[in-house]
């Protein structure tokens, strides 16, 4: 799909990544795809779910899991 920007993997209107299929950004294994929002929100899957993480991990807490957090420290063997 020819445009304003070049794709390294576009080769005559074809992607070398994705089995020399037609240039659809956006499209599954497109480099792009999952990093930037399409205007077709149907390719925008992958954006979503990686947002969706990014959150869940600003949640999450930064401290060791409970299991962790129940063990006694190790102690150092002093060498």
């Amino acid at each position: 799909m020819a445009g304003s920007w070049g794709c390294p993997h576009e080769v005559g209107d074809r992607c070398t990544k994705v089995n020399n299929l037609p240039c659809n950004p956006g499209m599954k294994g497109c480099e792009l795809a999952g990093r930037f929002r399409f205007a077709d929100e149907s390719k925008n899957e992958r954006y979503w779910e990686k947002k969706a993480r990014e959150k869940q991990s600003e949640t999450a807490p930064t401290s060791s899991t409970p299991e962790e957090a129940s063990q006694p420290p190790v102690p150092d063997s002093g060498s």
